[in-house]
């Protein structure tokens, strides 16, 4: 039981390494699939927008569940002019539903969205867009987009026009932006915004209009709102977007409309604001006209509109004169270290420094010229000598040039002297005024003071008024912000790595697919496993000999006619391969006092009996055994093509036209132990002259020569004559074709073996493809055995 269970575990693991290396030998179509699939995905990534989510947690006040604490809210309930309850779930639909999402979609405006391509992708430009577009008479009801293409010195042209999803025809037309353009959307003004940059030119920007309902619509889809906890009152917000600032807007917006329609619904009652709150805030209001009257005059006669914008003027054109005076004193340094450089001796004809931050095209050219010159030198230098005319000639030019340059160091460093001076006065003075501000404030403060005291004074009443009025106005917001906007920095979709992921694990399952169902529907002969099953002694495998059609062809081309490809002192696969049938034949063969005769035969033709036989026949020649092959298909003499067809040959002798076989018989073609009987003319009656005596005297005849008769027949399965020369043969070399043979044929071939229709029948394997590592050759090793004689050669390397 135990035998049965380890070798059904190894014939698994036996097939698992042979899909393994059949895989292996197909890995071009592995990698070209893998390559293929992330090229899809790579596209599919460059072409699909990127999505990014954004969160938020939003508390909903519920009063209900509040603490023994008497709150403000509480006080007014208790008389009866709030009712704060609040129902979480109403509140969680509320926020979802779409006329809330229309508020925002106008306040935003995210009905009209600006678009650009970049690379593959179109990059969605919100708040950023270089130009901003206005049509008269707007219809909001209307959906349309256009392409706005920016050309240079501000000019545009607009193209591909809709309205309500339907093109409309118009003829293109350049202008310069802000000009009115008349088309069939309406009147159109085109105006740049302050991203508006030189590289948005020639980039076609997109323009889409769609109605407020339809975007709020899909934005509601959109917006996830969802509760954090069962018992919780806390709701989850999320969107998903391809602009973050945009998610973060919408967010932000959703929940500020709706605080804004929260404490609109709940002022329903009106009172009447005080009479005396109302006087008291008429006088404060004039006296506060009066204060600030004063503090804008003083600014005016001063020229100080906002003190603080302008000390915030001074101090920043201070620090634009810090960051000019580093850059140029930068400059400096780095001319001085040129001009030293320059001077040192040790330095002289050797390459000078470029690309070294100095603002001076003159003297970076100058610099090229100097080190194109030396390169020059060192390279007719390097054949030369300091003596040759041309070099000293170079070096008068070199030094010529280092002087110019020096010259150019100077003048630089001299102009870079001056504008550094230039900035430090203008630092100077910017100092001055910074200094003169105090005294300015001084005064501003103790006006500003007064009017700090009637403001507070003013603020106060209205404090009171809003008491009074605070069933009317109450401001306290239903929501409190737990956790703003916010979210991950990579984006939720497309999921890049798992797209790649799933992309190259297709790329290595597709071909495992299709290989396993053309393996599974191959009804052929395969490989020698293919012929397990079978009783008939097995004498040898063969690889293939010939040449694929391309490297990415299953399929193989045929050598033909048979070549012989088996050389003396080779040790290739083929030659080793029929070494190894040899032996396995010489040992069904025995120890016999007469010659041994061999019939090579097949169930279907182009299997290759006359390439084995004729090969197996050199290589047994090449032992020194005498050995003969004899072409005995009288219908197609595949065999006598290696001899170039002569006229005489086996049907002369059989008709009796030729008496003594020697004269058609060929020698030493192919090596000195080798003797070849062609079929010389083809004859109208090929069995009958098989039937003859003569053929069996032939026989005979040769047995007490040769050791070894081969004879080349015709297919078992198309004309009889394979039958009729069995008769007379001591071993039949029964042929399989790899990719040829039917494996539904084999049975057939068995029952010719236990039918001892042919005796001392046994196989050979022809065409096994050695690169696929399954039962053939290359670097996963070969092994060859037979049938019930238990009888192998080799082992395969590795295990």
């Amino acid at each position: 039981m135990s035998e049965v269970v380890n070798n059904s575990s190894e014939n698994e693991i036996g097939q698992l390494q042979d899909w393994f290396f059949l895989f292996i030998s197909k890995w071009y179509w592995f990698l070209t699939s893998v390559l293929v699939m992330l090229f899809i995905a790579i596209a599919y990534l460059a072409i699909t927008p990127t999505i990014y989510t954004r969160n938020m947690s939003v508390l909903i006040k519920d009063n209900s569940k509040s603490s023994t604490t008497i709150s403000t809210e509480e006080m007014f309930e208790n008389m009866g002019m709030f009712n704060a309850k609040t129902d979480i779930n109403n509140e969680l639909l509320t926020l979802k539903t779409p006329i809330l999402m229309e508020t925002v979609v106008s306040k935003l405006g995210l009905n009209i969205t600006y678009s650009a391509k970049h690379h593959f992708e179109s990059k969605v430009l919100y708040k950023t867009s270089p130009i901003v577009l206005q049509i008269e008479k707007e219809d909001e009801f209307k959906q349309m987009s256009m392409i706005i293409h920016i050309l240079p010195n501000h000019k545009i042209s607009l193209s591909d026009l809709t309205l309500n999803n339907e093109d409309i025809h118009y003829e293109e037309v350049t202008c310069n932006m802000t000009d009115t353009i008349t088309t069939p959307l309406g009147r159109i003004v085109v105006f740049p915004t302050e991203f508006y940059t030189k590289e948005y030119e020639n980039i076609p920007i997109q323009f889409n209009k769609t109605t407020v309902r339809l975007a709020a619509k899909s934005y509601s889809t959109a917006l996830k709102a969802e509760l954090a906890e069962k018992n919780a009152t806390v709701i989850n917000l999320a969107i998903n977007d391809v602009s973050t600032m945009r998610a973060e807007d919408v967010l932000n917006t959703l929940v500020s409309v709706y605080n804004e329609n929260w404490i609109k619904n709940k002022n329903q009652i009106t009172i009447s604001t005080s009479e005396f709150i109302g006087e008291r805030l008429n006088i404060i209001e004039q006296e506060l006209s009066g204060v600030d009257e004063n503090i804008s005059s003083f600014k005016s006669k001063n020229l100080l509109p906002d003190i603080k914008s302008v000390s915030d003027k001074y101090m920043q054109q201070s620090s634009d004169n810090e960051r000019n005076l580093l850059g140029l004193t930068t400059q400096l340094a780095m001319v001085r270290y040129i001009g030293n450089y320059l001077r040192d001796d040790k330095y002289l004809q050797k390459l000078l420094p470029t690309n070294s931050g100095i603002d001076n095209m003159n003297m970076e050219k100058q610099i090229s010229q100097y080190n194109e010159i030396v390169l020059q030198r060192n390279n007719l230098l390097s054949n030369s000598s300091e003596q040759n005319p041309v070099v000293k000639k170079m070096n008068k030019a070199l030094a010529s040039m280092k002087e110019a340059i020096i010259l150019s160091v100077d003048d630089l460093m001299a102009v870079l002297k001056i504008q550094i001076q230039n900035i430090s006065n203008s630092e100077s003075q910017n100092r001055d005024k910074l200094a003169s501000n105090p005294n300015q404030v001084k005064y501003l403060l103790s006006v500003e003071r007064q009017q700090k005291v009637k403001e507070a004074l003013y603020v106060f009443l209205l404090q009171k008024r809003e008491e009074n009025e605070l069933s009317q106005t109450f401001t306290a917001y239903n929501t409190q912000i737990i956790n703003p906007p916010m979210g991950p920095i990579l984006p939720v979709a497309p999921r890049k790595n798992i797209i790649l992921l799933i992309a190259f694990v297709i790329g290595l399952a597709l071909p495992m697919l299709i290989f396993f169902l053309i393996e599974t529907l191959n009804t052929l002969v395969r490989d020698r496993k293919d012929l397990e099953s079978l009783t008939i002694p097995f004498v040898g495998e063969i690889p293939f000999v010939g040449e694929k059609k391309s490297r990415f062809s299953c399929r193989k081309k045929l050598v033909s006619p048979a070549g012989i490809v088996i050389e003396g002192h080779s040790r290739n696969m083929v030659n080793e391969a029929f070494r190894i049938a040899r032996t396995n034949i010489d040992f069904m063969r025995g120890k016999t006092q007469y010659g041994s005769v061999i019939m090579t035969t097949s169930m279907n033709p182009n299997s290759g009996k006359t390439f084995i036989a004729s090969n197996l026949s050199v290589t047994i020649a090449l032992k020194g055994v005498k050995t003969i092959i004899i072409d005995t298909d009288l219908r197609k003499a595949t065999l006598s093509l290696l001899v170039h067809s002569p006229k005489m040959g086996l049907s002369n002798y059989l008709n009796g036209e030729v008496e003594d076989i020697e004269k058609v018989a060929i020698k030493g073609t192919f090596n000195e132990n080798l003797t070849i009987i062609p079929v010389g003319v083809l004859p109208p009656n090929p069995s009958e002259l098989l039937l003859s005596t003569r053929f069996e005297e032939l026989l005979q005849q040769l047995r007490t020569k040769y050791d070894y008769i081969f004879l080349d027949c015709p297919p078992v399965e198309i004309v009889t004559d394979a039958a009729i020369i069995a008769k007379h043969c001591n071993m039949t070399l029964f042929v399989v074709r790899a990719g040829l043979l039917d494996r539904r044929m084999l049975p057939d071939i068995e029952a010719l073996y236990t039918n001892k229709q042919y005796n001392n029948m046994c196989m050979i394997l022809n065409g096994t493809d050695h690169t696929s590592g399954k039962y053939g050759y290359g670097k996963y090793g070969y092994g060859y055995g037979y049938g019930k004689y238990g009888y192998g050669y080799g082992k395969v390397y590795g295990k």
